[in-house]
């Protein structure tokens, strides 16, 4: 992943990419991995908590997209799609590992590296994210990051919508409060 600004992709450039696998198309694996390498990345890394088992999620995540491409059918959310792979593959290391969730100083650095374009912007991300609890942030980078709609974050995270929208509410607010130099409470 580069070190450009981060744009959401489009959800029909996503689908063109997730049939171009599926027919086998030279470069459309790699299309589909520019398009959504990042998403995929900041969801598992918030998920999982350190940068290791974020990259194999990532990894794991578009393998199994390699896999299922072929009985791929849009039903307009590829990124919902292509994100609830990831968090089952991040369950399943949860399963497998039986520990807590922290997202660690060192892999929130390396995850902005590669979304932020300088230093400043990536210690002022890292620090306003890490305030929020784990949940909150889930949220948040789905949506902002990722692009998915707050009824599929529901859907994915097995909470009520309203849920879901009070808790991104409460964490853009707290976010907002904490550039403007408030307490987070």
């Amino acid at each position: 992943m580069s070190s450009k600004t981060f744009t959401k992709p489009r959800k029909r450039d996503v689908d063109n990419a997730i049939y171009g696998v599926a027919e086998g198309e030279e470069n459309a694996m790699r299309s589909l991995y520019e398009l959504c390498g990042s998403a995929v990345y900041a969801y598992a890394l918030t998920v999982c908590g350190n940068v290791y088992d974020a990259q194999d999620v990532m990894q794991d995540t578009f393998i199994k997209v390699y896999n299922a491409a072929p009985d791929y059918v849009s039903q307009g959310k590829p990124m919902s799609w292509i994100l609830s792979i990831a968090r089952n593959l991040c369950f399943d290391r949860f399963r497998l590992q039986a520990r807590q969730v922290n997202v660690t100083d060192e892999a929130l650095e390396r995850q902005l590296g590669s979304t932020a374009t300088d230093a400043t912007d990536r210690l002022v991300i890292k620090s306003c994210l890490l305030q929020l609890d784990e949940e909150e942030r889930a949220i948040v980078v789905m949506h902002a990051v990722g692009g998915v709609k707050h009824r599929e974050i529901a859907d994915e995270l097995g909470i009520p919508l309203n849920t879901v929208l009070s808790k991104y509410r409460r964490a853009i607010a707290k976010l907002k409060n904490i550039l403007e130099g408030g307490n987070n409470e």
